[in-house]
Order: C-alpha cells, then structure tokens, then sequence
C-alpha cells in the first residue's frame, strides 16, 4: 500500500470547511494560521511516510503531558497511582468539579490536574527539570533541535488562573508539595515545546516498541509500564472525548489544543497529526476526521 498516496487522498476527502476553532484563549496560539496540515507516519523499523506541513514545529501542549508521565513512572512506579488515578474523566481538561468528590486526587495525568500533580513529582527528582525533560525529548526523537516556544510558554502563564486554582485545591488535600509558581513555570514550558509531526512520531515510538526506543535501542521503560501508559492514553488522552476516539479510531493516544494529535499501534507504527482548529471538547476537528479515515483505509486498529 502506498502510504503517502492514502495519505494525501484522505485530506483531499476532508470537508473542505474546517469548521474547528484554533485555541485562541492562549493568545499566542491564536495566531496560528488555521489551514495548516501536516501528517507523518514513523514505523519501529525506521520507515517514514510523510504528508503536508510535516516538518513544521507547532506547540504540543498537552501531548508533552506523556513525556513528563513517562518520566515520573520511571521514578516511582506504582507508588504513582497513590497521588494520581488512571480512570477517564469525562469532564473538561481543567475541570475543578471532581477533585472535592475525590480528595484532591485527580482521576487521571491527562487531565491538566493530573499532569500538575505529576510536575510536582517531578520537581523533588529533578535539579533543572525544564532542561531535564527537553534533554529527555531530544533523546527519544533524536534531535537536539528540539526546543521550547518562550513566547507561548509566557502566554500560557499570563493566563494559568485556573490551573493555579487546581494546585491550591489539590495543596488543600495534601496532593501538593512543592510551590506553586514552580509547578506553573515547569508546566507552562512543558506545554510551550515546539516539535513537527516527524519528531512527534519518532519520540512516541518507544510506546510502540515495548518500551524501547528504536532510534537508540535504550529501553525507555518496562514492557509493564509500556502497556500501561498505552491504557492511560486509550482511555484519557482526549480529555472527555477519548471514548469517541477509541470509537472512530481505535488507537491509544495523545491530543493538545495546539492541533496536533499523536497516536500509535503497538508492533508497527507511531503516527501524528497536525490541524490547529479544535472541536468543541479540544481536540483538531481535521485531526480526528483524519484518523478515523486512516485507520479505515489501513484496515489496522487495536480492536
């Protein structure tokens, strides 16, 4: 099957109204043109098929939330799920409503609750954790490119109300250790990381490959905690629509509100999509149309 071929007649057939909104209430993302696409497919055995802006670094936001998960599993295993659950939330990303009902513990590190939680943890393991997690991003796709938008990073914390109000909810639980202006500054940068879509599906290949990077041949983690962090992603990686993706794509992956969406089929390949306008619940309006195509034309899904 020619891959590049599927690709580009899948975004001939997408409608030619995008009727999804770019994320405008980050000012700087606001000013992403709309009409960007970009698609790439990476396989574990280095195969690359590419389509559009592929090659465009676009912010990730909370597609990094998977990046800095990974690296707290690694340091406290199962001691994790004592601060932060793993079960779909089915209420919006920033969402403040279950946390009372469940003690200041966040159902999920998908969630922007979650992913607070999970800086926290990171920030009693790691001396410079925003140099950390980049020199941790660079290694898995290889590329010392790789970098933080300063500009978007500034927005996100100009307009963080609500995620400090997360943190000091959760700090009323005991969920919180470290200060807040910390947990904000490194969260922001987090979601401020800038990478194209072949990065994206080259850094996400580890979950691919039972936890192994291919690029390197580094185990990343156990093949335990490879199934599992696949599960988190299943079941929450896109907020309170991953029931739908499961339904129209059927991968375990990863959205942001910068457009992109990552997803991958364990064995084979890692593929990430780019569209800006988002739906109504915050995940790329093309985005999804695209891969529930994709994965109908391919014939493969996890189902």
């Amino acid at each position: 099957m020619d891959i590049n071929k599927v690709f580009a007649t899948i975004h001939a057939g997408l409608p030619a109204k995008n009727t999804g909104k770019v994320a405008d209430y980050i000012p700087e993302l606001g000013k992403v043109d709309p009409d960007k696409f970009g698609v790439q497919a990476t396989t574990v055995d280095g195969r690359e098929y590419a389509f559009g802006e592929a090659k465009e670094p676009f912010s990730i936001q909370s597609i990094a939330k998977v990046f800095t998960l990974t690296m707290a599993y690694q340091r406290l295993n199962k001691e994790l799920w004592k601060r932060v659950g793993v079960e779909p939330s089915g209420t919006p990303f920033n969402s403040l409503i279950q946390l009372e009902a469940d003690q200041g513990i966040p159902r999920n590190p998908m969630i922007n609750a979650g992913a607070l939680v999970v800086c926290d943890v990171l920030l009693d393991y790691l001396k410079d954790p925003k140099a950390e997690l980049l020199s941790f991003v660079r290694s898995l796709s290889s590329d010392k490119s790789i970098n933080y938008n300063k500009a978007v990073a500034q927005s996100e914390l100009d307009n963080a109300s609500r995620n400090r109000a997360l943190l000091e909810y959760m700090r009323s639980f005991g969920n919180i250790h470290n200060e807040s202006d910390d947990i904000l500054d490194f969260y922001c940068h987090l979601c401020a990381l800038e990478m194209c879509c072949g990065q994206l599906s080259r850094s996400f290949l580890f979950l691919a490959n039972q936890g192994i990077a291919p690029l390197s041949g580094e185990r990343i983690v156990s093949s335990s905690m490879t199934k599992r962090l696949n599960a988190i992603m299943q079941l929450c990686g896109f907020y309170d629509e991953a029931g739908e993706f499961s339904f129209r794509v059927g991968l375990p992956g990863k959205s942001g509100v910068g457009g992109g969406i990552v997803a991958l089929l364990p064995g084979d390949y890692c593929i990430t999509v780019w569209s800006p306008p988002l739906n109504y619940k915050g995940n790329s309006h093309h985005g999804m149309a695209f891969l529930e195509q994709f994965t109908t034309e391919v014939g493969e899904s996890i189902f």
